[in-house]
């Protein structure tokens, strides 16, 4: 089953019609792109055609690398000549300020020596426990049974998509799920993409931090989760004198960081998924025929959904070239991962969203070394999520007209205000 992506007419955006041939010599675009949804496809559509490799001017008024089309996005992310690890190290050209402390990144950079990276990528690798496909279909019914009974309309980022991906990351990293909703409330501070640090960006992480911290901190009958296998980790180095570098604060730091970056990331995916879907009702009626088609749907909705908006940070570490350009080392490339997964040249009628469509090579986990490793976890969220959104309220729709009820939180990613809702 497939139907055409909506076509209403897109809204001005800061990228020119005509980028000249030659991407080395060009003027910098500005980056990223104004505009919705519409006016974003417009600007990949532009920028992929007229020149894959271009220059852009990031709000920090760093130079930059924009790589749009398939082909090139997958070979920079596969290639390790271009560091993920870098993007974070002082005096690098940035696509937007750190909004966490420089102090905190630079401690970030030490998880692999302490041991803490394989610890986390076991938490939210495929799991079998607490955090199965059942513990997160029952968490979707309980809160769809809420709002069933606090009667539409409601906002469903705030009665659902929010408190269901929190629910997810509380449980994985040991946070009590009451307690942990607070972190919720100033989340979007600590991903806005502008040129500084905004004041209430660097008091959020540290109120959260601390929040962490006490946790961290706590006895350790009172512990569960990722913080008990960390603070467990962090002991026994001790007791092998090698855990010099593994500090409550690099602790707290590593767990704030992968609350903040999975629940943002989850919620946010969910939103998007739930408005296209809401866009297109007849998908709607055949996946509540076809229920068992759900995991295909969320593959192609994490292709066509437009939640991220300034691209994946990659710093070169040598003197690469990408296609017709020659990136110098120490420059910037920022992949455009929503360019790359509606580029013609990898996927069929790119603007359809096809249920149907397979194989879907996406790259909304990126790939190589750097491929998302939450990647099965996000997609059994997303999948147990909508599925119960089909089943009990196939009537969907928003409460009021999308310019009014949908508005863009601004930063770097497209959240969504607010989403009333009736079924």
């Amino acid at each position: 089953m497939s139907t055409t992506a909506d076509a209403t007419p897109p809204s001005p955006v800061n990228v020119p019609v005509n980028v000249p041939a030659s991407a080395a010599n060009a003027a910098p675009v500005a980056w990223p792109p104004a505009g919705g949804g519409d006016a974003v496809r417009a600007a990949c559509a532009r920028l992929r055609e007229d020149s894959p490799v271009v220059r852009v001017r990031t709000p920090t008024g760093d130079e930059a690398w924009l790589v749009t089309g398939y082909a090139l996005a997958k070979e920079v992310l596969e290639d390790e000549r271009f560091s993920l690890r870098d993007a974070a190290k002082p005096g690098v050209p940035r696509p937007y300020a750190l909004t966490i402390p420089p102090e905190i990144v630079n401690a970030m950079r030490e998880m692999n020596n302490a041991g803490l990276h394989e610890e986390v990528l076991r938490a939210f690798g495929p799991r079998s426990g607490p955090v199965s496909a059942r513990w997160l279909r029952e968490r979707a019914h309980g809160l769809v049974d809420a709002m069933i009974e606090e009667g539409a309309p409601v906002d469903l980022r705030a009665r659902f998509a929010e408190p269901y991906s929190a629910a997810l990351i509380c449980e994985i990293l040991g946070l009590p799920y009451e307690e942990g909703l607070r972190l919720m409330s100033g989340l979007d501070l600590g991903f806005l993409a502008g040129p500084v640090v905004p004041e209430g960006s660097a008091a959020n992480w540290g109120k959260d931090f601390a929040f962490v911290l006490r946790h961290v901190r706590a006895p350790r009958e009172e512990q569960r989760g990722l913080i008990l296998t960390l603070c467990a980790l962090r002991d026994a180095a001790e007791t092998e004198r090698k855990g010099a570098g593994l500090t409550d604060e690099l602790l707290a730091a590593t767990v704030t960081t992968l609350f903040m970056a999975g629940v943002m990331s989850t919620y946010v995916f969910l939103l998007h998924a739930t408005l296209t879907l809401i866009r297109h009702p007849e998908a709607v009626a055949h996946l509540r025929e076809r229920p068992e088609k759900v995991p295909l749907a969320v593959e192609e909705l994490m292709r066509v959904t437009l939640p991220i908006g300034e691209g994946l940070p990659r710093i070169a570490r040598t003197d690469v070239r990408v296609g017709d350009v020659l990136v110098r080392a120490g420059e910037l490339v920022l992949v455009w991962v929503e360019a790359a997964n509606l580029d013609p040249a990898r996927f069929a009628d790119p603007e359809r969203f096809d249920l149907d469509r397979a194989p879907n090579p996406h790259l909304s986990f990126g790939a190589g070394r750097h491929f998302c490793p939450a990647s099965a976890l996000s997609r059994v969220h997303a999948s147990e999520a909508l599925g119960v959104l089909v089943e009990r309220l196939p009537g969907l729709r928003l409460a009021l007209p999308p310019e009014q009820s949908v508005s863009p939180a601004g930063g770097g990613k497209r959240v969504p205000d607010r989403v009333p809702v009736l079924w």
